[in-house]
C-alpha cells in the first residue's frame, strides 16, 4: 500500500534521520569515528575497533558518506565536518536552554540550508 510522501520523510529506523538506529553497523561506525574527530582511519582499522564485519564496513561508509555524514579521501575515512558542527549546534541550544533561553527557530529557518542539497565529495 502506497504512503504520503510526508510519512515516508518521517520514517525512521534506516539511518537517514538524525542518527542511525541503535546497534546497526551505522551507528557503530559513526559512534567510533566521532569519538576521534580528529583521526581519520582506513577500513580495517575501523573493523578492528568497532566489531563491524569486514563485508559491511565499506558499504556502510560509502551509504553515511551519501548522507554527508563522513569524509573520505585515499583510504582514510573520519567523521564529517558537517556532523561535527550538528552535535556542537546541538550541545549550545542544549547548553542555552539549561539557561532559560528559548531560541526563536523561525528567525533563522528563513536562512538554514538543508545539508542534503550540498554534498561534499
Amino acid at each position: 500500500m502506497p504512503i504520503s510522501e510526508d510519512r515516508f520523510e518521517n520514517l525512521g529506523g534506516d539511518g537517514s534521520g538524525d542518527s542511525p538506529t541503535l546497534g546497526t553497523n551505522a551507528a557503530k561506525i559513526l559512534s567510533f569515528l566521532c569519538n576521534h574527530p580528529d583521526k581519520a582511519f582506513t577500513q580495517s582499522e575501523i573493523v578492528a575497533e568497532t566489531n563491524v564485519k569486514a563485508g559491511s564496513v565499506c558499504p556502510t561508509l560509502i551509504r553515511l558518506r551519501e548522507r554527508g555524514r563522513v569524509d573520505h579521501r585515499g583510504k582514510y575515512w573520519r567523521v564529517s565536518d558537517h556532523d561535527e558542527a550538528v552535535s556542537a549546534a546541538a550541545a549550545a541550544l542544549a547548553i542555552r536552554e539549561i539557561n532559560g533561553e528559548i531560541p526563536q527557530m523561525d528567525e533563522w529557518q528563513d536562512h538554514a540550508v538543508d545539508p542534503r542539497e550540498y554534498r561534499h565529495e
